[in-house]
């Protein structure tokens, strides 16, 4: 179902601020926000207990720099 919502001007204006693209819907907007609200998943809380565990036993020597994926991607 599609329906119309009242907002003000002023959150008018910050939603046109967050915009990625001039043709980036108000709804994909909302439901970003509404995603990045929420807790992160187990899935997510395991990976980064891997990793906090990965760099406390060998540091980042296991990891890249940007500029190193930067360099073997050729950019």
């Amino acid at each position: 179902m599609v329906t119309t919502i009242q907002i003000s001007d002023d959150l008018l204006n910050k939603l046109q601020a967050i915009k990625m693209h001039a043709k980036e819907s108000y709804e994909n907007i909302i439901w970003d926000l509404i995603e990045d609200s929420r807790e992160l998943s187990e899935e997510t809380k395991k990976i980064i207990l891997d990793y906090e565990k990965e760099i406390k036993t060998n540091g980042f020597k296991n990891f890249k720099t940007l500029e190193q994926v930067k360099k073997e991607l050729g950019f």
